[in-house]
């Protein structure tokens, strides 16, 4: 399909006097208050004073009518959004959300060597973070060890290095995985990590069903946006079913799929797209886990998902509640899923790395705090807030405690969390509402017409789109059709100077020097064989886990694992058709 990508939204804005259907006396009442108040009210002030610009759109370029009133609507307050703790869960998952227990403020932090990123931990818990968020290496990501020619430069530099068991012992050192909730941002080796995970509860004595967190482990984001991968799609989906299984059976509090948007919106997707595609891609792994022959009820309320919390802010909490309530109606209607947790869309939020800038730095400290504010009115479960300095490099001490703060800040200070869905029944937010759920189901009736999300990422559908839109906002960006503080307008001449976390290189040394005296003492016997049951797993049809904690437990290295499943699966290409 051709992509025009400068052209705007196929959808506008319906004028409300174009509204079809028999309306009630009341809502006629508004429309032809509304129609006068055009002709009159309003058009007088134009003649004094034109509006300031031809078109007011969200960052995600919906066309905004002027303003909203009841009978722009259309709205079955309990069809469409019920009250809190029920069905379609519009208005937020829990009866008592934040008045009950707040939102997990949980700072994604990774850096250096294991010990390295422990003492960050351990400042952050001290501080009132309430879990943790591990940020693996580049290396570690894309499943290779440290010393592999592959991870040259990049050891410890974007994230903490794991390369076997040991390290994952040293990175949660005093830090009791049995109490407290650990998630891990890793996709293409995720079954290796959670594995790695599993075998270190067990050393340590630990029942399994105490372990809480998730792991993100989704591969088809990582096709369309971030491209961090170790096999193909379909062998993929086969890894990623694997988890849900055997976390179904052996980890009941873990989230073995944190189904990700966040990466999607900052690869440039628009509001709708990423809501889409996100849900298009849970749909894609409850079908393979149906498909697998795992009731659904016996899975589905353990995956959870991870958007993005971009700048515009009412966008941004209908994003939310449109998300809920699009999950709710297609695990009830598609699967037939019975239970309320099955139903339930549970969420992890990140503000927007990709809104900072590196111009005036100190005004993301603003933009962050707006964003995390979306989050909360837009109902999260939990929440990471980036840092003012992430533009440059990974937080320093002081950044992470001003980002942890401002999540303080908003629960405590400002009243968000005191009511459940503060800002439902705005007929503005309402509208918009409805607005993404209609631009995402439109994505989702493509989708499905293709066959399915994994067929569409093949095609390269949603990076196509994905592209376009991008290219459609940086050149909006470019005429000033949109402003950025700092960078398109309001711009200061002199440079910011703040303070940057340096990395010291000599990380990879120290962390090689570790691994090879982990390599020197482990039973090469063992490591063979273990390698041997992924090998075989592998080729057949058992579920990986097992094998892989075994090779957990003989001290074999991710990229050892991963090379296996590399060998017997097959590795992939980006097409790159844009």
């Amino acid at each position: 399909m051709a992509i025009d990508p400068l052209a705007p939204p196929a959808t506008r804005v319906p004028d409300a006097s174009a509204l079809d259907g028999e309306v009630p006396d009341g809502l006629q009442v508004i429309r032809e208050a509304r129609v006068r108040w055009e002709a009159t009210t309003r058009a007088k002030t134009l003649q004094k004073a034109p509006l300031r610009q031809p078109r007011f759109t969200t960052h995600s370029d919906l066309e905004l009518p002027d303003v909203v009133t009841p009978a722009d609507v259309n709205v079955d307050y309990l069809r469409d959004l019920g009250l809190p703790g029920e069905y379609p869960y519009t208005r937020g998952i829990q009866p008592t959300m934040y008045r009950g227990r707040l939102w997990t403020m949980r700072q994604f932090a990774g850096f250096g060597t294991p010990e390295q990123t422990n003492q960050r931990y351990r400042y952050l818990l001290s501080q009132g973070q309430m879990g943790l968020s591990v940020a693996f290496d580049f290396p570690t990501l894309m499943g290779y060890d440290s010393d592999s020619p592959r991870a040259l430069g990049e050891v410890g530099m974007c994230g903490v290095a794991v390369d076997t068991l040991r390290d994952l012992d040293v990175l949660f050192e005093g830090i009791p995985l049995d109490r407290i909730t650990t998630s891990m941002t890793i996709n293409g080796p995720a079954i290796v990590l959670l594995c790695f995970y599993v075998a270190l509860a067990d050393q340590r004595g630990l029942a399994r069903s105490a372990l809480g967190g998730t792991i993100q482990n989704d591969c088809l984001k990582e096709f369309i946006a971030q491209h961090a991968w170790v096999v193909g799609p379909r062998p993929a989906m086969r890894i990623v079913t694997d988890m849900i299984e055997f976390a179904a059976k052996e980890l009941p509090r873990w989230h073995p799929v944190s189904i990700s948007g966040y990466h999607i919106r900052e690869a440039g997707a628009t509001a709708a797209q990423e809501l889409a595609f996100t849900l298009a891609d849970g749909l894609a792994y409850v079908q393979s886990a149906v498909d697998r022959g795992l009731p659904v009820d016996t899975f589905a309320p353990r995956l959870s998902f991870f958007f993005d919390v971009h700048i515009d802010f009412f966008e941004e909490i209908a994003k939310f509640r449109a998300a809920r309530r699009i999950w709710a109606r297609a695990l009830r209607e598609r699967f037939g899923a019975k239970l309320p947790e099955s139903l339930k869309l549970k969420t992890h939020a990140q503000t927007a790395g990709v809104s900072l800038t590196a111009q005036q730095p100190y005004n993301n400290v603003a933009r962050v705090a707006l964003q995390a504010l979306a989050a909360v009115l837009g109902g999260t479960q939990s929440l990471h807030t980036n840092s003012l300095d992430e533009t440059f490099a990974l937080p320093t001490e002081e950044a992470v405690t001003i980002a942890l703060r401002t999540q303080q800040i908003v629960a405590h200070e400002t009243g968000a969390a005191s009511v459940v869905d503060p800002l439902g029944g705005s007929y503005y937010l309402e509208w918009l509402t409805n607005k993404l759920e209609d631009e995402a189901n439109g994505y989702l009736r493509r989708i499905d017409e293709m066959g399915g999300m994994v067929v569409a990422v093949e095609k390269g559908y949603p990076q196509r789109e994905i592209a376009a839109a991008a290219y459609r906002f940086q050149r909006q960006l470019d005429r000033k059709e949109k402003v950025q503080v700092g960078v398109t307008d309001f711009v200061m001449n002199e440079p910011s100077r703040i303070p940057i976390l340096k990395i010291d290189e000599g990380v990879q040394r120290t962390q090689c020097d570790a691994l090879a005296r982990v390599k020197a003492a482990r039973d090469p016997e063992r490591v063979r064989a273990s390698l041997q049951a992924v090998r075989d797993a592998a080729r057949g049809t058992a579920n990986l886990c097992p094998p892989i904690i075994e090779a957990a437990r003989a001290l074999c290295t991710e990229q050892e694992v991963c090379d296996v499943l590399r060998e017997v699966l097959g590795t992939h290409t980006d097409p790159a058709e844009f």
